[in-house]
């Protein structure tokens, strides 16, 4: 990777509607060279796709919540399987794998306030491998669109 590549990505994250010829002027390269390298980004997996942005609202989701869980033991098997249990379920927006008080959060999104409750008790609770858990609402969401990226 070169700076070039990185100006890509960087360019890819702030508008992956962008043309070829467009991100290739933005990058100063000629058109079939900028392809080259996006391709090769795709292949190697540095670029892993393009995102539509959707309201929540708009498709029926009134309520987010991160759910923080902590696991009664800790063997593979058992984080595994709730990692994929969690992954699984519709209302999983994100997942993530912690150190520290709680194993796992997990980003979730449902229609109310009583999808919820069922949620935590039917997904969650009812889990053997599970020992507690802790639910947190969220009130409003901002992303930052851009990874990182270091040169």
């Amino acid at each position: 990777m070169d700076r070039i590549d990185y100006e890509i990505l960087g360019q890819l994250q702030n508008n992956a509607r962008l043309s070829n010829k467009q991100l290739a002027a933005a990058v100063g390269l000629a058109p079939s060279s900028c392809l080259e390298r996006v391709r090769r980004l795709e292949r190697d997996q540095v670029l892993r796709g393009a995102h539509a942005t959707v309201d929540p609202g708009a498709v029926g989701i009134g309520l987010q919540a991160m759910i923080q869980v902590r696991l009664e033991q800790h063997s593979r098997r058992e984080v595994e399987g709730f990692r994929n249990h969690v992954l699984a379920l519709p209302a999983t927006l994100a997942f993530f794998h912690l150190a520290g008080a709680f194993d796992f959060l997990v980003h979730v999104a449902v229609a109310d306030a009583d999808a919820l409750r069922d949620l935590a008790l039917d997904a969650f609770t009812t889990r053997k491998e599970v020992a507690q858990i802790q639910t947190s609402l969220i009130f409003e969401t901002q992303r930052n669109p851009v990874f990182p990226v270091y040169a």
